[in-house]
This record gives structure tokens, C-alpha cells and sequence, in this order.
């Protein structure tokens, strides 16, 4: 959940819902967020939902339940899944080792629900799970810039390595950065504060230091589109990750985890049949608008919007794996939506170069 919607008021911004809850959608012009993060760094307060996981068996639960391997060191975090028995996308998350707490941040609207469901399995082990989003306030600082901004404010080293964390302070204010894995193709870094201490970490993002701008989640989406980087309400949910070749979620190698069989690299486990590209169509088109490879029906769009660097409309589409092999040609593609049809050309991702390469970038 959002906790300054008084201060982004002040901002001029604009809300709307994301997994049921209020976020900032936007700040005026979004193409003028768009374009201050790309050309130096912006800052944006995350929806998440974040849960605690303590206990001495806390790293155990969380590793027998998820999809890759959960860090057994201090300031260490991974990128990972919940799936379904049936090997599909229940939610993805960032688990993080904070010593003798895991925390763990998920998409909006699910902390409750797995909170619920990893409690009613602890059984005998040493296990508390518990809901912390009223407890912290999760920023987001991203850009070519990023790291320059940081160091501004930041009383300790930046992290270096994506999915680490240091532990300092911006003037009286104790907070944790976290190094992120380049969602938007740009450097970033992930604030967490107390909820308490919000307001003061907040202004310090946007006015101490170096500037930057803040933005909201229509900029999210279309930086993350641009980068290359599927989100989880758009392109992962009830989704194969290697259909969509998420590679840096799970651990192949690991031990047993829910889904497992379904996804691990077997033999007989038989190729992926999907997979995400991306699209340049000729006019904006609309989510769940069919992709057709000539006559025949290849796949749906997943994500599309304008994009403010190229002005074309760029696409994210889940399609036939054999699409994969026609990136660049003249190929016969299109999107048909409403009767309406739209030639699209598919591209290799990202969509634009930043200062960084987006982890979870699908491969060819």
C-alpha cells in the first residue's frame, strides 16, 4: 500500500487501483516522468505487500515453497516464484535474508492470501509468518542517474551486486537500499524505511542530494515494457515460466518445491510451446487483442503503449515459440481487435538500451 497520498497529492498526482489497493498512476505528463527517468532518475513509492518470515526453520519453509534457491547470507536476495501444483505462476516475489528475518515483497493485493496459506502449512516447524505493509514504506530510485542520487543522501556504500542490500542512513533516518536487477533497463535501487518515516525519506529522494523526479505506475509500465521486463499482473500470472523463459527465477538444480516436476529441466520434459516477444505495430492496440502470423492465430498482446522515447507503439504478446524465429523479418504478423487490423513487426528485447540490463529480459 501507498502511505503519502497527502504528499503526492502535493505533487500533483493522479491515482488509480493495481491488485485492488491505491497507487499513483501518474504526476501530470507521464512522457515528462518517462523521459527524467531515462535521462537521469526518478523516484516512485511501490504498492507492495510485504511479509516477515521468522523462526529458526524461516529459510528452510520459504525454500521448500518457492522456486529458487532462498540466500542463506545477511543483505543477500533472489528473485523467485510461487507456483501452482500444475507448474503455473501463483505469484512472484523478491526474498530477502535480513539476518534473523526474511523479508519478502510481493505483487499488491496477495500478501494476505499467501500469508494465510504458508501459515496453515508450518505444521511443526518454527515458522511466523506475518503482513508487515503497514510497517515499512518501499520507494524505488531508478535511472542512468540512479546511483549518483543515492550517494547523495546515503550514509553507507551503495550496493553493488543486484539483490544486495546495505544498511545506513539518510540524515537521522535509518534505511536500507537494495541494489535492484534493472526492471526498468536503467541503475536502481530499492529504499525501504520505517512507515513512520516515510514522509521524511520521501522528500529526501525527490529534493536532498541530487534531484529527482517522482512517477507513477503508467511510467512503471512503460519503462518496464521498454526494458523488456514482464510483470506479473500483465504477462506472468497463471503463466509457464519457460514459456517466458524465467530462467533467473528458478533454480533447475535445486530440491523439491511445489511445481517442480512440471518446470525442471527432465528429460522428456519436452520444449517450451510459448513465448513473450516483442512488437512494433503500426497503431496502439489493446491487451487481450489476438497476433496472427499470416491466417493463422499465434498468440495474444499481453502489455502495450506508446512509447514516449520512440513515439510507436510498442507491445509485449505471448505467442507460438516458432514466432521467436521471425525477430526483424518482414514477417506477416498483425493484431486484430474489434474487427480492426494492425500489422505489427516482432523485435528482439529490450525495446531501448538503458544503463542496465533487465534481469528477467526473455532470451531467444
Amino acid at each position: 500500500m501507498i502511505l503519502l497520498t497527502d504528499v503526492h497529492n502535493e505533487h500533483g498526482a493522479q491515482f488509480g487501483k493495481r491488485g485492488g489497493k491505491d497507487v499513483v498512476t501518474q504526476y501530470g505528463r507521464p512522457e515528462r516522468s518517462h523521459r527524467a527517468v531515462r535521462n537521469a532518475a526518478g523516484v516512485i513509492e511501490y504498492g507492495s505487500d510485504i511479509l516477515t518470515v521468522t523462526g529458526e526453520d524461516r529459510r528452510e519453509f520459504v525454500d521448500n515453497a518457492v522456486s529458487n534457491v532462498v540466500p542463506d547470507a545477511d543483505g543477500h536476495g533472489v528473485y523467485s516464484l510461487l507456483l501452482t501444483p500444475q507448474g503455473r505462476i501463483r505469484t512472484d516475489m523478491y526474498i530477502f535474508n535480513a539476518g534473523e528475518r526474511l523479508l519478502i515483497f510481493l505483487p499488491h493485493g496477495l500478501g494476505k492470501e499467501i500469508a494465510e496459506d504458508w501459515d496453515e502449512k508450518t505444521f511443526i516447524q518454527d515458522v511466523t509468518i506475518e503482513s508487515a505493509s503497514d510497517e515499512f514504506a518501499r520507494f524505488g530510485v531508478h535511472g542512468p542517474k540512479a546511483t549518483e542520487k543515492i550517494a547523495s543522501v546515503f550514509s553507507a556504500e551503495t550496493p553493488r551486486e543486484p539483490l544486495t542490500f546495505s544498511r545506513g542512513s539518510m540524515g537521522d533516518i535509518g534505511v536500507t537500499v537494495i541494489r535492484t536487477d534493472g526492471q526498468t533497463g536503467e541503475e536502481g535501487y530499492d529504499v525501504i524505511a520505517g512507515a513512520d518515516d516515510a514522509m521524511y525519506v520521501f522528500d529526501t529522494l525527490v529534493n536532498r542530494g541530487q534531484n529527482a523526479a517522482p512517477f507513477g505506475y503508467r511510467t512503471w509500465e512503460s519503462l518496464t515494457l521498454e526494458a523488456g521486463t514482464p510483470l506479473f499482473r500483465s504477462e506472468l500470472e497463471d503463466g509457464v515460466p519457460n514459456n517466458l523463459d524465467l530462467d533467473n527465477a528458478v533454480d533447475f538444480d535445486k530440491g523439491c518445491f511445489v511445481g517442480q516436476e512440471v518446470v525442471s529441466r527432465v528429460e522428456n520434459r519436452g520444449e517450451p510451446t510459448k513465448r513473450l516477444v516483442g512488437l512494433v505495430t503500426e497503431e496502439l492496440t489493446t491487451a487481450g487483442a489476438a497476433v496472427f502470423d499470416g491466417d493463422e492465430h499465434a498468440g495474444e498482446i499481453t502489455r502495450t503503449m506508446e512509447s514516449p522515447l520512440r513515439d510507436t507503439p510498442f507491445a509485449f504478446a505471448i505467442v507460438n515459440r516458432e514466432i521467436g524465429e521471425k525477430i526483424g523479418e518482414d514477417a506477416a504478423l498483425s493484431v486484430r481487435a474489434d474487427g480492426e487490423e494492425v500489422v505489427a513487426t516482432a523485435l528482439s528485447l529490450p525495446f531501448v538500451d538503458g544503463s542496465e540490463e533487465s534481469a528477467r529480459l526473455p532470451s531467444l
